[in-house]
């Protein structure tokens, strides 16, 4: 990077597993080309913790969004589904750059999400998260997708606390798969809102959130979340499968949706882009 050229100033809205995650890789191996602005967290200890952790003599953490905000170039909301599209909302309203983790959560905006990147000259990022293909999907959606289906495996655990689960199974001492859900993307995110934002993703690089299909099965075989992708077109005809390590400090999300997210973070701040 030469003399003249400002290091991107990023904040982090979360600060979990994910959220932890990226501000380590942005104080490290981003650290020539972005810096660290600030952390925020609704349990303030979070971000104090974080703050901790990745450098003793500074604190990067702020009490509010409004703050955070201020002093970001771009904002990461890593936090959660319900709360995602306020952040970006905001952040947007202020000629921000947005990186949103929580997909689902832009579910029903996409048309003021426009509205607002246009308004105030401002760009949304939405990573591919833990899943392959979104490339070609892109590319054949161009000529024609006739049928998008998600298939996506997950240990009966990975589903602790999810209101839909609880009320409609018993997933205790399970012994063979169990379709917990059958139906549209739009459906997914809505009932499955930490455990399927590809499906988000999917929907919003696809053929929409209610044509994409989604089956979510909890299977006590598996030990990572697996995704499956079918995609027909007229272009072509695609199938991947991603078995995918599961995050060290949160068992709901997968490695890669962190690597994701810190490979479109390159993206924005290299001036080579590479893939679809």
């Amino acid at each position: 990077m030469t003399k003249n050229m400002r290091k991107l100033k990023i904040g982090i809205v979360g600060c979990g597993a994910i959220g932890g995650s990226l501000a380590k890789e942005i104080v490290t191996g981003l650290r020539d080309s972005a810096c660290l602005a600030a952390l925020y967290d609704i349990r303030p200890e979070k971000s104090e913790a974080l703050s901790k952790r990745l450098r003793k003599n500074t604190k990067f953490c702020v009490a509010s969004l409004e703050a955070l905000i201020k002093k970001s170039d771009l904002v990461i909301e890593s936090s959660c589904a319900k709360a995602a599209w306020e952040i970006a909302r905001k952040s947007l309203s202020s000629g921000r750059k947005v990186m949103v983790m929580s997909v689902g959560g832009m579910m029903g905006h996409l048309d003021e999400l426009f509205v607002l990147c246009k308004k105030f000259n401002a760009q949304l990022y939405l990573p591919s998260g833990a899943i392959s293909g979104i490339d070609a999907l892109k590319a054949a959606n161009i000529a024609g997708v006739q049928r998008v289906t998600l298939t996506t495996r997950k240990h009966p655990d990975a589903f602790a606390g999810v209101e839909y689960v609880v009320k409609k199974f018993k997933l205790a001492g399970l012994k063979k798969d169990k379709v917990l859900f059958a139906g549209t993307a739009g459906q997914a995110v809505k009932y499955f809102p930490q455990n399927v934002n590809v499906g988000a993703v999917l929907g919003l690089a696809g053929i929409g959130m209610y044509k994409t299909k989604v089956r979510i099965i909890a299977s006590p075989s598996v030990r990572k979340n697996i995704h499956e992708i079918l995609i027909e077109s007229t272009a072509a005809k695609i199938f991947t499968r991603t078995e995918n390590i599961l995050h060290p400090q949160n068992p709901k999300t997968s490695y890669l949706a962190v690597l994701s997210a810190i490979a479109t973070l390159k993206q924005v701040l290299q001036p080579i882009k590479i893939g679809t």
